[in-house]
Order: structure tokens, then C-alpha cells, then sequence
């Protein structure tokens, strides 16, 4: 039972604070319908309620969506001030759905936040905080890109500072005090003194119970109160229900009775006086009941007691709206929009698979080619090498068959000049033939070794057409008569055919063929047909 009613302080504690702040920097300003209202709200409310709900007949009317928008949001905030929680939810809700179709970003964000207490006062914690973040994620993004100043990011700090105090838990207070002081500091030099002052205000005031619960200054914790209870006494009299509530929460830790009890009370006071805060009520009734109790005053303590049960019966008994509104959860556009998100999750889902399935196709079919490409170059060379060899082949095959034919033409020029050698030899020793007739006839006949030599080389040539250019940038030192030799090596010939036609004696050539292994630097063993067949 504690439990719950101390959930449902946060929203009384918070509520009007968030309101207090975003209506004093809100974005879109105010219309006539709200200045009427906030003028009758602590006279008359059920006026203030009028003028609202026309405020929204009249911008449905003229579809002014941001002015609609913001009535919806100051009606659900005065609901909300008088614990009418159903009321509150539903105008918020109804905001939201406009600020979504209308994609206004900055009302979201001011929505987000104000259901985010709305879910906190129903107990759906997650809700809550998933809310607060949603619209602080929202206000960052708003002040990167300009639309809105930072202070905005005050208002979402110091309801998160508000709610863990009320909860205890004053680790995560100090964290998003520390949070209040950050955004408190960047918006000094952007925004005129008196909004910083007020601001400043408000923080100080939790921060002062801060230091008096954790660090037991409480002496200096009431003179922080005491300067706010002074200012607040002319800005916003209203807010000093807050104020004195923590005020009197000090001087219950100092342990100060009177007190603490004369604060709480005068905390009641002012809730009722001005309409607001309404949901300090409950707070203060708990513990006004607590400390009577605690000091023997039974009959006061039960009175209050009393009290905060049939405030929290009104509140969420089973005949109060809040409590069936929240058993029916009439928050359409949330299903909806889980709804969406589910459909827009399967899709991507979908798509993601589909991309993933297309993706492997790509791979496999990128494979292929690479594989079919790899087999086409593979077979392209290996035939390129082929064809190559076999030209190569053929080539060889055609030079040898040139080379043997050259040969033939080389020993019958060898054989030719043998017949004439023994033709002259023959005619030499006969005495009844015309010597000189003979002779003129051979002369005629007969070409001269330098002759066959230049029909030879000619022939060579034109099979070998590399083989001289080759060796002489080889060998560069080799003379007329070694290349002569080297092209009758190459051949095959014999040291006798060489000697027969180049013209010198067998003597000779062996000479010639020694000298032209010193000069080419082959080593002993290496046969010199070899490596002039290799050239």
C-alpha cells in the first residue's frame, strides 16, 4: 500500500513543475483561450475548463493544429493538477496523434514527457521511463538542428531529478541534478537573467534536500528553501506547495515535529487555495499521519490517515474513472503504433532475408564466372602454348629440312671442286690433249673458293636470318673467318669439308676450330656442334 501511494506522489510532485516549465518557454506561445484559463484556474476551475474546451472547439474549427495542440496539452495538464488522470490521458493522447500526423516534433517531445508521469502514476515504470527518454532524445536532436535552446533540456532533467526523489533513490537524484546544472550553464549566456534565476530556483530547491538528506546540512538546506519560499512568494505562489512540502521533509530529518508538521500543513493550504499540486494532498497526508502517529497523537493521526485513504480511493478506487480508464488501456494509437512497428519490423525482416538470399545468388553467380573465367584463361594459354610449340615446331622442322638442303648444296660445291681438282690432274698427265684449251675451260668452269663461299653465306642467311646477329652481340670479338666457321659447325660440317670450302688445308681448319673455342670460352668437354646448334 505504501508502495503504491508513495508511485503515485511522482506525479502530483512533478506534474505542474514540467507544466510550469514548458509553458514558460513553450515554442508556440500561448492563444487567448489559455491566458483566459490560467487567470480563472485558482477562482474557478470549472471556468478554466470552459474556456479551454472552447479554445479547442474553435482551432478544431479553424484547423490551426499547433493551437489545438496546445490546448489539448494545458486541458490535460489542468486535469492533471486535479488528479483527473483519465481526462489527462485521454487529451494527451489525443495531442500526441495530431503532433504525430503533423510531424511536430516539439510537441512530441512535450507530450512524451508529460505521459511519461501519466504512465509513472499508474505504475508502469518502463512506460514511464521509455517516455522521458523518447522526448529528451527528441529535444537533443530539436537543439542540434537549431529549432529549439537547450533550457529545453532542463524541464526533462529536472522531472527525472523529481521522480527519483520522491522514490529514494537519491543516488540517481544527485546524477540528473548534476544533469539540471549542465543545461542550467548553457542556457545563462543564451537567455535573459530572470528565466535563469527562476530556473536556478527550482533546482536549488531539490538540491537542498538533496544535501540535507545525504549530507545532513540541514541548516543550509532551509536557508536554500527559505530564498525560494521568498521568491516564489511572488512569481508563483502556487509552487509554494512544493516548497513548503520540502521544507517540512527537512525538519522531519532534523527531527523537529512542530515544524515539520506546521510546513506539510501549510503545503495542504496552498494546494487547495490555488487548485494546483493537488497531488501533494496524498503526500501530505501520509505523513502527517506517520508523524502524529509516531508521536502518540492517535486521534490526528488516524484523521489523516483517513484522509489520504479516500483521496487514493477517489483516485484509483473501482469507482473512480482513472482506476477503470486504466484497466480498459484506452491508448489506441499506441497499439497502433506497436502495431506498425511489428508490421515495419516483419517487413524489414522480409527484406533483409530477400537481400540476404539475393546475396548469395550474386556469390554464387560471381563464382561461376570467376570459376569459368579462370577455366576460359587456363585454356586460352595452355592453346596460345600450344599453337606457339607447334609453330616453333614447325619452324625448327622447316629450318633443318633448309639447313639439310643447304648442306647438300654446301657438299656438292665440295664435291664440284674435287672433280675439277682431278680433272686438272688428269689432263696435266696427257700429252695428245690441248692443255691450254682445257684449261681455259676449266678456269671458265670453276668458281673460285671466295665465289662459293658468297653463294654459301647468301643461302645461310636467308634460312638463319638471327643466327649472325645473335652471335656477334654475344661475341663481338669474332672476325669474318669465325663466323664463317661458326655458320659450318652449325651445319655438322667436318674440318675436311670446312677446309674444302673455305679453301685452306684440313691443318688449318683444326687451327681455325681451336682458335674458335678459346674466343666463344668454352670449357673443356663442351662439344662445340652443341652449343652452336643452340644458338
Amino acid at each position: 500500500m505504501e508502495k503504491r501511494l508513495i508511485l503515485q506522489r511522482i506525479l502530483g510532485a512533478i506534474m505542474f513543475i514540467m507544466c510550469l516549465c514548458v509553458d514558460a518557454q513553450e515554442p508556440y506561445g500561448t492563444n487567448k483561450y489559455i491566458d483566459k484559463a490560467n487567470v480563472l484556474t485558482a477562482k474557478n476551475l470549472d471556468s478554466a475548463i470552459y474556456y479551454l474546451k472552447m479554445g479547442i472547439d474553435y482551432y478544431s474549427t479553424e484547423k490551426d493544429t499547433i493551437n489545438l495542440i496546445n490546448s489539448l496539452c494545458q486541458l490535460s495538464a489542468l486535469y492533471d493538477n486535479v488528479l483527473d488522470y483519465g481526462k489527462s490521458y485521454d487529451g494527451y493522447w489525443d495531442a500526441l496523434i495530431l503532433a504525430d500526423l503533423s510531424n511536430d516534433n516539439i510537441s512530441k517531445a512535450r507530450i512524451y514527457q508529460e505521459l511519461g508521469w501519466l504512465y509513472n502514476s499508474y505504475r508502469r515504470e518502463e512506460e514511464s521511463l521509455r517516455y522521458f527518454n523518447m522526448s529528451l532524445k527528441l529535444k537533443k536532436a530539436l537543439v542540434e538542428q537549431e529549432k529549439i535552446t537547450g533550457d529545453y533540456l532542463f524541464s526533462n532533467y529536472f522531472a527525472i531529478v523529481n521522480c527519483y526523489r520522491v522514490n529514494n533513490d537519491l543516488t540517481m537524484t544527485k546524477v540528473y541534478l548534476d544533469s539540471c546544472q549542465v543545461a542550467l550553464n548553457k542556457m545563462r549566456p543564451n537567455n535573459n537573467n530572470e528565466i535563469s534565476n527562476e530556473t536556478s530556483h527550482y533546482m536549488e530547491s531539490e538540491r537542498a534536500y538533496y544535501n540535507a538528506a545525504v549530507g545532513g546540512d540541514h541548516d543550509g538546506a532551509l536557508n536554500k528553501l527559505n530564498e525560494a519560499e521568498a521568491f516564489f512568494q511572488t512569481t508563483d505562489p502556487s509552487y509554494l506547495t512544493v516548497i513548503y512540502y520540502l521544507i517540512g521533509e527537512v525538519y522531519k530529518l532534523k527531527g523537529n515535529f512542530d515544524e515539520s508538521v506546521k510546513h506539510y500543513k501549510e503545503s495542504l493550504k496552498f494546494s487547495e487555495m490555488y487548485n494546483k499540486h493537488l497531488g501533494y494532498k496524498q503526500f501530505n497526508y501520509e505523513v502527517l499521519s506517520q508523524l502524529y502517529y509516531n508521536n502518540g497523537d492517535y486521534k490526528e493521526a488516524f484523521h489523516y490517515k483517513n484522509s489520504a485513504q479516500e483521496l487514493n480511493e477517489k483516485i484509483f478506487g473501482r469507482s473512480s474513472k482513472n482506476n477503470k480508464h486504466l484497466i480498459e488501456i484506452k491508448d489506441s494509437y499506441r497499439l497502433q503504433k506497436e502495431k506498425e512497428k511489428a508490421l515495419l519490423k516483419e517487413s524489414r525482416i522480409e527484406k533483409l532475408e530477400n537481400q540476404k538470399r539475393i546475396g548469395v545468388l550474386q556469390n554464387i553467380l560471381m563464382g561461376v564466372v570467376v570459376v569459368f573465367m579462370l577455366m576460359y584463361g587456363i585454356l586460352f594459354f595452355r592453346n596460345l602454348r600450344r599453337k606457339h610449340q607447334l609453330e616453333k615446331e614447325k619452324t625448327n622442322e622447316v629450318m633443318k629440312l633448309k639447313n639439310r638442303e643447304l648442306t647438300a648444296s654446301a657438299l656438292q660445291l665440295i664435291e664440284k671442286e674435287k672433280f675439277i681438282v682431278k680433272l686438272k690432274e688428269s689432263i696435266s698427265k696427257s700429252d695428245t690433249i690441248d692443255e691450254r684449251a682445257i684449261q681455259n675451260m676449266i678456269n671458265g668452269f670453276q668458281n673460285s673458293p671466295g665465289g662459293n663461299w658468297k653463294e654459301f653465306e647468301a643461302r645461310f642467311t636467308s634460312v638463319n636470318q638471327s643466327f649472325y646477329d645473335k652471335i656477334r652481340t654475344k661475341y663481338p670479338d669474332l672476325g669474318q673467318t669465325d663466323l664463317k666457321l661458326c655458320a659450318l659447325v652449325k651445319l655438322g660440317f667436318s674440318s675436311k669439308e670446312m677446309a674444302s670450302l673455305l679453301g685452306i688445308t684440313i691443318e688449318s681448319a683444326h687451327t681455325s676450330r681451336y682458335r674458335l673455342r678459346k674466343k666463344l670460352k668454352l670449357k673443356k668437354g663442351m662439344n662445340l656442334v652443341d652449343f652452336m646448334s643452340a644458338i
